[in-house]
């Protein structure tokens, strides 16, 4: 009984201890800070995946551009994105960047459907597995986004390696496409010239006109009478060819009708083209011989590529901030008087005072314009009006039907010339992907459509960047030595200072 005691007495003096009551104090302060990291977990685990998680990749595949928050901010209509995808197996990037793609907008609506739990969605949907099916109740359309068009697999590496991995990530311009496409009453035609020796437009501009849902097709001038009327733009790119006598009628037809056209220069200037040259006068724009070569605004000293000088604005300055476009073996103009007062003739791109237009035989100094836009209001006559050639006994009731049937609308003709098809060169857009080249031109096509925006966003690349710096400077040694010996020190004068006290 007394052993008892004591040994009662041990324990009672044992936690009335100093160490004792120290160590209660951090086991209680060791359970109140799990407790407290337990719940902050479960409160962050309710935020939506859109908010908690933090873009930290170099190319912020995540950032969501103006464009896009500007479409999505104006959606008056409902539309649904079905996931048709195992979502825990899905990749990371894509799940999360839907979620945030999906909170700008209170009218999408994402539904995740597992396949393999529910295999008849995709014959309902008649797709295939991971892939989104966007689709809009209002106007009956829907389209489809398959992971694979969202992250860009390295074909190359697959092949020849064996090994998965991605080069490019097209959440933002898939998504959008898709969202303006259901949502859209309307598409725009752009019908591209043929015969002439034209170029090929490249994978880039193509899959940006198809983002922007622009069909794309083709129209030889010299097998047809006339430029189809559902023609929203006639585009000519890089002709090596000059254009016959009939053909530049059927375009000044077309032109004085309300017509678009826009014509990209590559290795013929319009001295080279006279048929073409002469329509292009007849609007105030001038060809002149040679190539352009400016000095003061040159790329790494080659005279021949040239930064050219932006004076846009309106539509045509969307999205564009850096004012850096890159044009290499550009042909220059001059603008004079066109041949009517109702043309209007006005320079987007130029270059500077300081350039030359030089040919074999002289170099002349000026500065030159690389890319105007001519525009006329013309009046349009349409309906069943009765042609010159009636009875005279009849020439005045003809002539009263004329003016009740026919009906006069007045729009505009707009004539865009671009001096250098290398302004959508794919060797340029894709080796310096930080220009804005494709941004200048599809702000160029996008305006000629009434109340159409460019919606076309290029991907983002997911190749590794590297430090650019090679020598360790005074920078690079602070960092690497100079913070650590700083810690270093002062956690020794703090330690030492508590050794003293």
């Amino acid at each position: 009984m007394e052993r008892i005691k004591k040994t009662k007495q041990n324990l009672i003096r044992l936690f009335r201890s100093a160490g004792t009551r120290s160590g209660a104090y951090s086991v209680g302060l060791t359970a109140v800070v799990i407790a407290i990291v337990i719940v902050f977990n479960l409160l962050i685990g309710q935020i939506p995946e859109a908010y908690r998680n933090i873009d930290v990749s170099s190319t912020k595949i995540y950032e969501i551009s103006d464009t896009s928050r500007e479409l999505l901010a104006g959606l008056d209509k409902e539309v649904d994105m079905t996931v048709l995808a195992v979502q825990d197996e899905t990749d990371e990037r894509i799940s999360t960047f839907l979620s945030r793609y999906a909170s700008l907008s209170g009218n999408i609506h994402v539904e995740w459907v597992d396949p393999v739990l529910h295999p008849s969605a995709l014959t309902d949907y008649d797709t295939s597995e991971n892939t989104i099916v966007i689709s809009c109740d209002d106007t009956g359309k829907s389209t489809t986004v398959s992971f694979d068009d969202i992250l860009v697999m390295d074909q190359y590496s697959y092949y020849y390696y064996g090994t998965t991995s991605y080069t490019e990530f097209d959440g933002e311009g898939q998504l959008t496409s898709a969202v303006n496409y259901v949502t859209s009453d309307t598409e725009q035609i752009i019908y591209q010239t043929t015969g002439h020796g034209e170029g090929t437009l490249s994978s880039t501009i193509t899959d940006l006109m198809s983002k922007n849902s622009y069909t794309l097709s083709d129209l030889n001038l010299l097998m047809s009478t006339s430029v189809p009327e559902d023609c929203d733009l006639l585009l000519m790119y890089a002709p090596t060819a000059d254009l016959t006598e009939e053909e530049v009628n059927m375009l000044s037809d077309y032109l004085g009708s309300g017509g678009k056209v826009m014509i990209l220069l590559g290795d013929m200037g319009i001295s080279d083209l006279p048929n073409l040259g002469g329509l292009l006068a007849e609007y105030g724009m001038n060809g002149v011989d040679g190539y352009m070569a400016d000095p003061t605004r040159c790329y790494q000293g080659n005279y021949y590529y040239i930064f050219p000088e932006l004076s846009l604005s309106g539509d045509m300055a969307t999205g564009i901030s850096s004012r850096m476009v890159l044009l290499a073996y550009a042909h220059g103009m001059t603008l004079t008087d066109p041949e009517r007062d109702t043309i209007t003739t006005t320079d987007f791109m130029s270059t500077s005072a300081d350039a030359y237009a030089v040919t074999e035989e002289s170099q002349e100094q000026g500065e030159y314009v690389l890319g105007a836009v001519a525009t006329e209001s013309v009046t349009s006559d349409s309906g069943d009006a009765d042609s010159g050639d009636a009875d005279s006994g009849d020439a005045d009731e003809g002539s009263s039907d004329t003016s009740e049937d026919a009906q006069s609308e007045e729009v505009e003709s707009r004539l865009t010339v671009i001096t250098a098809a290398s302004l959508i060169d794919q060797n340029i857009t894709d080796a310096f992907s930080t220009l804005e080249n494709t941004t200048v031109f599809m702000n160029a096509v996008t305006e000629n459509f009434e109340g159409v925006q460019n919606l076309s966003i290029e991907a983002k690349s997911l190749s590794v960047e590297y430090n650019t710096m090679q020598h360790t400077g005074i920078l690079s040694f602070l960092v690497v030595f100079g913070v650590p010996a700083v810690v270093l020190i002062g956690g020794f004068i703090v330690w030492f200072r508590r050794r003293k006290a």
